[in-house]
């Protein structure tokens, strides 16, 4: 194949235009002329004749462009969106599309196709839930700004209920009203995708759980959906929306921003449930500053919170602060775990330490419960993936909204709740569901670090964001297996997704959730043999985030245990680099704590897997006790960081950690069966009594195995007791 050839002048350019930050800047022709260079460059090993019969039809579009710059191709206009979002990557990916796209057209009779876009017609969900809509449901909104008590009385009414249920968009907030729901004598079970907690008592009446868990086939007396707002999600909406249609409950309540009311008086209008609208005013004042810092860092006071919107800022601010105070300084940002995150807001409002100062992301807008007196913005605008943008108007009000919380004079003493039952995690947050008494209020400040973003900031304050006008949706199940049942097992699983999003026949009230994260997941596991349609489903629900390459391997490595049916014990994963627990603490170094925020984040794509896989992902128990160790290293490293290396920066092997927690191992060292390989791994059994949380406190003797695995560096003793809940069942994917 010969490849297409550009005019003299544009051949000779177009080497400028290949690459670079400022590909969103060239004129259409630029972009052609980069576009041909690409295709020109990969298209000579391609030896399949429909692919060549395909790229004729490429070089035909390209050619007209380049000599009428007013006449483009929808193909040759996909191909520049792509290049211009993600480079080459995305112009070949967009290119494959195209070609599958190209054979659809060619193979498919009219016949097929108008059964595919019946398949497509989604524009009543409204009847994808036909035992709710039987149903005459009671709907109440609570909408409020941020600290008004919408969520608090919502959840009052949720106590008083003998069936219920809570649904957050976090699972610092379904860990929160789980453990307040069963401190107030109503037994409750904490679902969320990568841990269940099922509660002992045989009259369970209670649930709390994250929005894509929603149980929408069981009964409710009285469901809360929170943070109703993100109905409207580019992302994640969809999980909103299936729950205000679906959950069967007779009273439902859903909590949050007052631009949400347009849309749900249209829905609940098309579903035929009543309505009541509750307004709310902020609890306590909040006021602009007049100034900014003007950039001086000095300035910042106890209870001020920092907000950066990207990682590599927070540490490096982090790091100017704790320089120019001398103290160290908290953080929390979205790629920390939720305990870390809970931790470090938990050193930030204790006010007998020296943690005085907060830098934070805007992963502090919901979730946490933190004594914040002032925010200051470091700026007004985010990087979206190509550019910096205005961070929206809703966004900035939520997080400002989160100095001078309302809090209440009982607050750090309920009488129904003990320190006990509020150690660690779960004494995070206090404010959703305290003793009525009345409020000691506190001014709220915000202002920003740099005097060129106050004007923006103030905009924003006395601005109201826009109204949400569409609800998310995401095709359910069923339809994607019928339609993917169209398509030859050849056809890449992230081709079909793009096809139905693109076919799909939506009403105005609603909008197709994107695909980004399910057509990477797709891509990265598309040669794994002997994987299911359903099986393919699953994985692109995951929490896999691949926003950093070094997640591809594990993600793929799992999804080779489940299209061979074996292999998905977690010490036989070398993908998983669990021989990091081995290495010292290193103070400062941001590659270790990026390494072990990955490693956290694998081990919960493993969690969330062993529930939907439970006969592959077998070593449930190892994962969660290892995942907490995880957690301890990522906890030691930022306090290292903070505390000044005198401290030192030792770490300590995951033997030493278990015989830390669970005591010397007294007992001699006895051959335990098994067909472990002894060059690879050994194992050894000891019987230690039983003085741990797992179990149950008397001295009866329990069996401990050590594992070794030179090959990865790992030494860890398995506490024999461990157990956790099984889950309900095996959960639908979104």
């Amino acid at each position: 194949m010969n490849g297409f050839k550009l005019p003299g002048s544009q051949q000779r350019q177009s080497s400028l235009f290949a690459a670079g930050p400022r590909r969103d800047q060239l004129s259409p022709e630029a972009l052609t002329a980069a576009i041909v260079k690409e295709l020109n460059n990969f298209r000579e090993h391609v030896e399949d004749p429909e692919y060549r019969d395909f790229m004729q039809d490429v070089d035909s579009a390209l050619n007209k462009s380049l000599k009428q710059s007013h006449i483009v191709a929808p193909i040759i206009d996909s191909l520049r969106h792509s290049f211009i979002e993600q480079g080459p990557p995305g112009l070949r990916t967009q290119l494959k599309y195209a070609y599958h796209g190209y054979l659809a057209n060619r193979r498919f009779s009219s016949t097929n196709l108008q059964d595919q876009a019946r398949v497509a017609d989604i524009r009543y969900p409204v009847e994808w839930y036909p035992k709710t809509r039987q149903m005459q449901r009671m709907i109440h909104l609570h909408v409020g700004p941020t600290n008004s008590g919408k969520t608090y009385h919502a959840l009052k009414r949720l106590e008083q209920a003998q069936v219920g249920l809570y649904a957050g968009p976090l699972r610092l907030l379904a860990h929160e009203v789980y453990m307040r729901l069963n401190a107030r004598g109503k037994p409750c079970n904490l679902i969320t995708g990568d841990e269940r907690q099922i509660a002992e008592a045989d009259d369970v009446s209670m649930s709390s759980c994250t929005v894509e868990m929603v149980p929408v086939n069981t009964d409710f007396d009285v469901a809360v959906v929170d943070e109703i707002q993100m109905i409207g999600h580019e992302e994640r909406g969809w999980a909103w929306t299936q729950a205000v249609l679906g959950l069967k409950a007779k009273e439902l309540h859903l909590c949050g921003e007052e631009r949400t009311v347009p849309l749900i008086k249209e829905l609940a209008a098309a579903m035929g449930d009543d309505l009541q609208v509750h307004h709310y005013q902020r609890l306590s004042p909040l006021k602009t500053m007049s100034a900014s810092l003007k950039g001086d860092l000095s300035c910042l006071r106890k209870g001020d919170c920092v907000v950066a919107f990207s990682k590599v800022q927070i540490h490096k601010i982090k790091r100017e602060i704790e320089i120019k105070t001398k103290k160290p300084v908290a953080v929390v940002y979205g790629s920390l775990p939720p305990e870390i995150r809970a931790q470090q807001a938990q050193l930030f409002n204790d006010p007998n330490n020296d943690y005085d100062i907060l830098v934070a992301s805007d992963a502090i807008g919901m979730g946490l419960n933190l004594s914040i007196k002032r925010i200051i913005f470091t700026t007004t605008k985010k990087f979206n993936g190509r550019r910096e943008v205005p961070v929206e108007i809703a966004q900035m009000k939520q997080i400002a909204g989160r100095a001078g919380r309302y809090r209440t004079a009982a607050q750090a003493a309920a009488p129904d709740i003990t320190a006990k039952d509020l150690t660690g995690f779960e004494a995070i947050s206090r404010r959703r569901s305290s003793a009525v008494v009345p409020p000691a209020k506190s001014l709220g400040l915000v202002t920003t670090l740099h005097r060129c973003d106050l004007q923006s900031l103030r905009n924003a304050m006395d601005n109201q964001a826009d109204p949400i006008m569409s609800a998310g949706l995401f095709p359910p199940v069923d339809v994607l297996v019928r339609f993917a049942a169209y398509f030859p097992p050849s056809t890449p699983f992230s081709y079909i997704l793009l096809r139905l999003h693109n076919k799909s026949l939506l009403h105005p009230r609603f909008h197709l959730c994107s695909l980004k994260d399910h057509l990477k997941i797709a891509d990265t596991i598309e040669p794994v043999k002997n994987l299911t349609i359903s099986d393919r489903i699953i994985f692109c629900a995951s929490p896999a985030s691949l926003k950093d390459d070094a997640q591809r391997p594990v993600l793929r490595a799992f999804a080779d245990c489940v299209g061979n049916r074996r292999g998905g014990g977690i010490l036989d994963i070398r993908a998983l680099n669990l021989g990091l627990l081995n290495q010292q603490v290193i103070v400062g170094s941001k590659d270790y704590l990026q390494k072990l925020e990955i490693l956290h984040k694998s081990l919960i794509l493993y969690l969330w897997l062993s529930y939907r896989f439970a006969g592959i992902f077998s070593s449930q128990a190892l994962a969660f006790y290892v995942k907490s160790l995880v957690e301890e290293k990522i906890q030691q490293t930022l306090t290292q960081a903070s505390t000044t290396i005198r401290h030192g920066a030792s770490g300590s092997s995951l033997r030493h950690d278990v015989q830390e927690q669970f005591g010397p191992m007294s007992l001699p060292l006895t051959k335990a069966d098994g067909d472990l390989d002894d060059a690879e791994q050994s194992l050894s059994c000891h019987h230690l009594p039983c003085h741990n949380e797992f179990g149950n406190g008397d001295t009866s003797t329990v069996k401990h195995v050590t594992l070794r695995k030179p090959s990865i560096g790992l030494d860890v003793v398995i506490p024999g007791l461990i157990s956790h809940q099984q889950p309900w069942g095996r959960d639908s994917p979104p």
